[in-house]
């Protein structure tokens, strides 16, 4: 069950990746692989942008996701034993 998750969070992790990486190349809203990364990375990062402002215009909300997420992956793994 253990691998289910971690194999879930690693999955979710290169979605959040490549969300920002298409932020990047400033592609309308209404591309279709824009509003599919939005709509799974979004109401995860929204929280985190209420605590993590963005510093000189850049949002470092995905990188604190992909830390805490990489932190769960690592306390999933020890107790698994892996």
């Amino acid at each position: 069950m253990i691998h289910i998750v971690l194999l879930v969070l690693n999955v979710y992790s290169w979605i959040v990746i490549g969300s920002a990486v298409l932020s990047w190349f400033g592609l309308s809203p209404d591309n279709p692989l824009v509003k599919i990364s939005n709509a799974l990375v979004d109401p995860v990062l929204a929280p985190i942008r209420k605590v993590v402002p963005a510093i000189g215009g850049l949002d470092f909300s995905p990188l604190v996701l992909l830390l805490g997420i990489r932190f769960i992956m690592g306390v999933l793994a020890a107790r698994a034993g892996l």
